[in-house]
């Protein structure tokens, strides 16, 4: 997932393992900006983003609907992607 993300964000990831309060690094960084521009290739080295996790959420209700008229036939289902809500707390550049 690609987002972009400075100090003291509040973002809404794809659902991570953990409680509320973990704190989680990520290490695939793709580019760093500031003073200088930093872009990886693919990852920048020695980079990494400090998260929090704040608390764990589920999105909206999808309803699939499937209906075929000549055989008599029909399928309702419901998905709801769940999230994780994450507040950046520190961003290390190398």
């Amino acid at each position: 997932m690609k987002l972009k993300v400075n100090s003291t964000s509040l973002l809404e990831v794809d659902k991570i393992e953990g409680e509320a309060g973990d704190t989680v690094e990520f290490d695939s960084v793709l580019m760093l900006s500031g003073d200088d521009v930093k872009v990886g290739t693919p990852y920048v080295d020695g980079a990494k983003v400090k998260v929090t996790l704040e608390e764990q959420t589920k999105g909206k209700k999808v309803r699939i609907f499937k209906f075929k008229k000549r055989k008599n036939y029909s399928l309702r289902k419901g998905h709801r992607q769940q999230y994780t809500m994450v507040r950046v707390e520190e961003i290390i550049g190398a």
